[in-house]
């Protein structure tokens, strides 16, 4: 192969050197390919059809040629996995109109030479790794070029001033990188652009003013970057605008009058400004309107009745505004909406009525200030485009009235939440003819009667929430045949009777909470078979008996049993009474005797019970032990007196349980507590205890003899760590860290040849096992939310606290009884001698894609930013519930790349778990995806800090289900 490029290139140099023929070099296309492939790598042999024997290449693969020249006029060779560079091989096609090499793995720089073949019109060169900045010369001399993307890529760097003197441009996307600066003055003199996509990108200062010199621009996408200052206040003069996107930036003021001249534009969204003032009522004249997205802004006052004008309109979102008032009756003219969000507002008046009449699939209403009858006229009657509607919230106003009877109406229904009202009476039957519904949410109101046993009717629901009424009566047992269901929150009613068994056959029971009811009976023991459950509150109740053994309830947080007196077990430290089985009469003179008993003379009868004489033999035996352990205390004296005594793990170490100056012993530390083990110490290294290896030690489990258990993690690195005193130092230094959302650190054990790690043991295993293993039950989007919340409040103490973590996966997020993450394995890099990248990456090389860029660069400095990369893959991970990096049978998925794919393909929706089908709020599920875009951006001074990251995600917690806590 390498012999016949040679005899290419020669013949090449000849052809230049002859007189050159007039018919074309066919050879010249080969060779440019040719040159091309060798610097790709192509794992999937795509191109195995390019060979240099061909006397041209319109054949092979993603190759189209001009059918008279079969000169090479396109390449498409999109979603083919490739990697390596886009080299000059490509500058031998000099008639070359259409470059697509997107969605693969292409790395390096952009080629500043690309633009100047003269017949170039279509660079893509979205979805792969490029990086470093745009070429400032690209745009000087860009020919033809008439359409370029440079999308999903690493790049960096500011815009080329040269992007304003390429007036043959039509569409322009560099969207999702990391190309910080200005928006260079004269883009606006691109008079033939027709799209401009720089969303999500770290573009700063004001939009410049001129964009209405763009007569034909139809899309603008400038969303989720960090402009500053007001509207363009001449954009309504680009009169054949389609879509305008000025999402999430910092963007103040009010609308300008001359977006009123929008009259063709289907979508504009502003939403995630602090855009004010009243919304103009001009709003109605955009009759094409089909989504208008004002939310997370500061807009008041009332909501213009001219809404009523768009009958196009599909999608309306107002949440988290000041709008006041009702909602005009005038949108029931908006036949064609399909989903309404005005939550979080200050909205009153009725629900209203038209809403129900028309085929709206979503309804979010909460957090406003509605008032009156839900029973009529909003759901009295049936009506057929009921059924389309799948997402009600009317939780958090002050409705009032019973709920209405006919439910089963709305038979699409998936999520339905009427919480935080005033709401009484009792919950309709008809509940049970909900049988698509996942979510039930009631809870909060002043609903009385018992819980109706048609209930079992609603077979798909996944969390039923009633805390914080007045129901009554006993746990129906039909409730079984919700076999979906995760959640049950009962708390604070009036509940009565014994907790059935039925309940310990959900077996996808996460969290359960039956506290301040009035509960009677004993738990049922088969409860401990529930293998999902990762909270079961029962405190105060009039419960008795047993806790059941095993499974959770072996680690029952003693606050979820308070208040039951007569509960006993470990948990409650209250020993449950003996069974005593009835009392053998021992009594030789209790029949008759042949002549019969003397009525007179009646003997004594000696009764013996089980127990007493179990009580005699027991005596006997304590007396015994004593006398025994008597001598061996004296012997134990006596041979102290002469050497110290070791105790030996299984490993063959020796093991003191205090500190001894005698180097050939142990050293054991607790921070707190006993430092005393119930197996003793031989047992601490045995196999069976064995819960978890990581890239720095094996883990075990062991109990104290307070009570506690805990994780001893033995270090594996004892060759490279640090001397005694350095090494207790910084583990000292570990062991003050202290926050809810860390593992905390126990203890410590030293020789010079083993080190032992001892922590707080969380119970219900690691994060990565509850997203991945396929035995484990969906998390729901709340418990994910909560997770990344919790993880983030974590890394942000330990990065105040100037710990850094290195060693961020999900195998090292822990989750509690309650749901709550925990963060673990911080800092361990610290008690190695140096922080020398080899071995880290040696040692954390199951990390595999949560390693920040920085780690294989010699010259840049690991900092806490490189905890802020892995934060952002965890994010992806908890959301998608998709691996970091997946390998398929014919390619490899890396979940940031596919994530930003779908961003920019506006389908990042698609990528949140599909196990959590449409149950998630959209509101909070694309903040978060692309906070953890940004959080994995290959720059580090890209990347927030943990602390604002915690902003961040309080600032997009929906309100009505942020504040709410699983109660």
């Amino acid at each position: 192969m390498v012999l016949k490029v040679l005899v290419f290139l020669v013949l090449v140099l000849v052809s230049a050197v002859v007189v050159e023929s007039q018919q074309p070099t066919f050879n010249d296309d080969v060779l440019g390919l040719i040159f091309f492939k060798a610097g790709l790598k192509d794992p999937t042999a795509k191109l195995q059809s390019w060979s240099a024997d061909d006397n041209d290449p319109c054949n092979w693969m993603g190759v189209k040629c001009d059918p008279t020249t079969y000169r090479v006029t396109e390449l498409h060779l999109d979603g083919l996995s490739l990697s390596g560079h886009v080299g000059r091989g490509l500058l031998r096609l000099p008639f070359l109109q259409v470059l697509s090499l997107s969605k693969n793995n292409l790395t390096g720089t952009i080629n500043s030479e690309l633009s100047r073949i003269g017949s170039l019109q279509v660079i893509d060169l979205s979805g792969n790794n490029l990086s470093g900045s745009i070429p400032d010369d690209f745009f000087t001399q860009c020919g033809s070029l008439r359409s370029i993307s440079f999308a999903r890529n690493n790049l960096t760097g500011e815009l080329p001033a040269s992007l304003s003197s390429c007036s043959t441009l039509v569409a322009v996307n560099f969207s999702s990188n990391q190309i910080s600066g200005q928006l260079p003055s004269g883009i606006w003199y691109l008079r033939s652009l027709q799209s401009l996509d720089m969303s999500g990108n770290l573009l700063e200062g004001e939009i410049p003013e001129g964009i209405g010199n763009l007569y034909d621009l139809r899309r603008i996408k400038l969303g989720n970057n960090r402009f500053s200052g007001r509207l363009p206040g001449d954009i309504g003069s680009c009169s054949h605008l389609k879509s305008v996107d000025f999402s999430d930036n910092y963007l103040y003021g009010s609308l300008p009058d001359s977006m009123r001249k929008l009259g063709s534009c289907s979508s504009i969204s502003l939403g995630g400004n602090s855009l004010r003032g009243q919304v103009p009522d001009w709003i109605g004249e955009l009759t094409s309107l089909e989504s208008l997205d004002l939310s997370a802004n500061n807009f008041s006052g009332k909501v213009p009745s001219s809404l009523g004008n768009l009958q196009l309109l599909r999608e309306l979102n107002l949440s988290m505004n000041q709008f006041t008032g009702a909602l005009p009756e005038s949108m029931a003219n908006c036949y064609n909406l399909l989903a309404i969000d005005v939550s979080q507002n200050l909205l009153t008046g009725n629900v209203p009525s038209w809403m129900f009449k028309m085929g709206v699939q979503g309804a979010l209403i909460s957090g406003n200030k509605l008032m009156g009858n839900v029973e009529s006229p909003s759901l009295a009657s049936t009506v057929p485009s009921y059924q389309g509607l799948r997402m009600l919230d009317l939780s958090s106003n002050a409705l009032s009235g019973e709920i209405p009877s006919n439910l089963g109406v709305l038979s699409s229904l998936l999520f339905f939440n009427m919480s935080r009202n005033h709401l009484f009476g009792s919950i309709p039957a008809s509940i049970g003819e909900l049988k698509a519904t996942q979510v039930i949410d009631l809870s909060h109101n002043l609903l009385n009667g018992s819980i109706p046993s048609e209930i079992g009717g609603a077979v798909s629901l996944k969390e039923l929430r009633l805390q914080r009424n007045f129901l009554s009566g006993k746990i129906p047992t039909q409730i079984v045949k919700c076999s979906s269901l995760t959640i049950l929150i009962l708390s604070r009613n009036n509940l009565s009777g014994s907790i059935p068994t039925a309940i310990s056959n959900l077996s996808n029971l996460q969290y359960v909470d039956l506290s301040l009811n009035d509960f009677t009976g004993s738990l049922p023991k088969e409860l401990a078979n529930l293998s999902q459950l990762m909270f079961f509150n029962i405190s105060h109740n009039h419960l008795h008996g047993e806790l059941p053994l095993g499974g959770f309830f072996n680690t029952i947080p003693t606050s979820s049993v308070l208040g039951n007196p007569s509960l006993c077990g470990s948990v409650v430290n209250r020993s449950c009474p003996a069974v005593h089985p009835k009392p053998i009469v021992l009594n030789p003179n209790s029949s008759d005797s042949i002549g019969g008993s003397s009525p007179n003379h009646h003997r004594k009868k000696i009764v013996l019970s089980i127990s007493a004489l179990i009580a005699i033999g027991a005596a006997a035996f304590i007396v015994i032990g004593v006398v025994a352990i008597t001598v061996l205390n004296i012997h134990v004296h006596s041979s102290m007196s002469r050497a110290p005594a070791a105790l030996t793990l299984s490993g063959g170490e020796d093991f003191s349980c205090s500190p001894n100056n005698d180097p050939n012993y142990g050293k054991l530390v607790m921070f707190s507590g006993d430092a005393d083990f119930v197996a003793g110490a031989h047992a601490l290294l045995n196999k069976d205890c064995e819960i978890g290896r990581g890239g720095f030690g094996v883990v075990y489990r062991t109990i104290l003899r307070d009570g506690r258990s805990v994780a001893i993690k033995k270090l594996t690195v004892s060759s490279l760590i640090k001397s005694q005193d350095e090494f207790e130092r910084e583990v000292k230094r570990l062991g003050k860290i202290r926050h809810h959302n860390l593992v905390a650190l126990e203890g410590y054990y030293w020789t010079p040849s083993l080190q032992l790690l001892i922590y707080e043991f969380v119970s219900n295993d690691s994060l990565y096992k509850h997203l991945h293993e396929p035995d484990r039950s969906c998390p729901s989007w709340r418990q994910r939310f909560n997770i990344i919340l919790g993880m983030a409040k974590g890394l942000a103490y330990l990065h105040r606290m100037n710990v850094i973590h290195y060693n961020l996966k999900s195998t090292n997020v822990l989750i509690d009884c309650s749901g709550e993450p925990k963060v673990g394995d911080f800092g361990l890099a610290r008690l190695l001698p140096t922080l020398d990248r080899c071995v880290l990456s040696s040692k954390i090389q199951s990390a595999l894609g949560y390693m920040a860029p920085e780690f294989a660069c010699k010259t840049v400095k690991i900092t806490e930013k490189s905890d802020v990369y892995g934060f952002g893959v965890l994010v992806l991970e908890v959301i998608t519930g998709k691996k970091p990096v997946e390998y398929m049978e014919d390619d490899v998925v890396v979940l940031c790349e596919m994530v930003r794919g779908a961003l920019e393909d506006g389908k990042v929706e698609e990528c949140v778990d599909g196990r959590l089908r449409s149950n998630f709020p959209t509101e909070e599920a694309v903040p978060v995806i692309k906070l953890g875009l940004i959080c994995a951006s290959q720059v580090p001074s890209n990347r927030p800090d943990m602390e604002e990251v915690v902003n961040i995600l309080e600032l997009i917690q929906c309100p009505s289900e942020g504040q709410e806590e699983l109660e």
